[in-house]
């Protein structure tokens, strides 16, 4: 079979093209193909990686859709007093300000995945200054000095980059799992709810490539946990492979209804956070919040479905509102049915494993206990394992229910 035939039966299986649109398809990548692989050819490279998701493009030699990530060499983390920098950052805390004799200078933070560090740039002030807004990404050329015993970078040259040619994935920390995998899977379970007006909602939130897009690619939170790009998509997952793990060893429970509201219960948060540059809440985010987004979402989507039965609407809205348990917590009433009780505990389950799990990975390796964790109010004993059992940064303890 020719890579272009299998371009064409693939397009067709991918999209459920007709013959006609696959043909279409099959024309415009075979243009691609042709093209010069240019990472500077921006509108090419976003259509290739595209194509690539589907898995069937090698039209441009090896590597060529990893090039973009290499243009970020040097991390914050990584950066040494001393050490000479030209690399790429997200500027922030941009302030002009000036010294006593009346001379100029520009302070901000450098920004990438790693953390931040200080810049300040003494000469050239003015032209720097204008080349920039707080939240650009940067070129930044200068050198690393210690300062009161902290490190900062004096900025010689600054300019702002093109955010389309940054690999977003080297400012914003990302999930360690395949989201397609992870994508898939959730669709699969959704796809056991038997109850005829559940399956139909879940399924019409699936079938909006909007929606989903959006859900592929949101934090479940801006700091506790999941707070990572496909972050959202990877706590839902999990809830919902807890939710089968346990709904059949409660007798009265109904599972559909748990299922439903598990894999609905967030979907505010497509909303509610904005991550261009780093992640936080958008405007939508700070006024409404998630739980009010979220039911709004699920009305508008029960509206469009026929005789859909409006006390089980009223239910299913009950376990997004109820969903953190307490007013303290976010939720403007507790949970009031088994299944949003039950739904309450895991996802403070999952949320505070999986919180806890992110910050001991940040401590020191060697260290038998962590360091205080002021939202929890305690330290964490991380080893050694009573037992002989393996330590936090082993396999077995680092697996999840989001793990086959």
């Amino acid at each position: 079979m020719s890579k272009l035939h299998l371009y064409y039966t693939r397009a067709m299986r991918y999209d459920r093209l007709s013959n006609d649109g696959a043909t279409q398809a099959l024309g415009y990548w075979a243009k691609l193909i042709e093209a010069p692989c240019s990472p500077r050819s921006t509108a090419v490279r976003q259509n290739l990686r595209g194509i690539r998701s589907l898995g069937i493009f090698t039209g441009c030699p090896q590597g060529f859709m990893d090039r973009r990530k290499a243009l970020k060499k040097a991390f914050v983390n990584t950066i040494k007093a001393g050490q000479a920098v030209d690399d790429l950052f997200v500027a922030r805390d941009k302030q002009l300000a000036y010294k006593k004799d009346g001379a100029p200078y520009l302070t901000l933070s450098l920004v990438d995945r790693s953390g931040n560090m200080k810049a300040v740039a003494w000469d050239n002030v003015q032209a720097i200054s204008k080349a920039f807004s707080a939240g650009d990404y940067v070129k930044v050329r200068g050198n690393a000095v210690e300062y009161r015993d902290t490190l900062q970078l004096v900025v010689r040259h600054l300019e702002r980059s093109d955010p389309a040619e940054v690999d977003v994935r080297d400012f914003l920390p990302a999930t360690e799992r395949d989201v397609d995998q992870m994508l898939e899977r959730l669709i699969q379970i959704s796809q056991t709810v038997e109850n005829e007006h559940l399956s139909r909602l879940l399924a019409a939130f699936f079938e909006d490539k909007a929606f989903v897009e959006l859900f592929k690619t949101a934090p479940a939170a801006k700091k506790m946990h999941h707070a990572y790009l496909g972050g959202l998509l990877e706590h839902t997952l999990s809830i919902a492979l807890l939710i089968q793990a346990i709904a059949g060893h409660y007798k009265g429970i109904d599972k559909d209804l748990l299922l439903t509201g598990g894999i609905l219960h967030d979907i505010g948060k497509v909303h509610e956070f904005s991550y261009e540059t780093h992640i936080d809440y958008s405007d939508a985010g700070r006024l409404l919040n998630h739980i009010v987004i979220g039911v709004e979402m699920l009305e508008k989507r029960i509206a469009t479905l026929n005789d859909f039965p409006k006390d089980l609407a009223l239910v299913l809205k009950h376990m997004i509102v109820s969903h953190h348990g307490t007013r303290d917590f976010g939720s403007p009433e507790p949970p009031k049915t088994l299944e949003a009780m039950i739904l309450n505990y895991l996802d403070e389950l999952d949320a505070k494993v999986t919180g806890v799990r992110a910050f001991m990975d940040t401590e020191d390796p060697e260290a038998t206990w962590t360091s205080f964790h002021r939202v929890l109010d305690r330290f964490f004993y991380k080893g050694p394992r009573p037992g002989g059992m393996s330590g936090p940064e082993d396999k077995i303890a680092n697996s999840s229910p989001t793990e086959d």
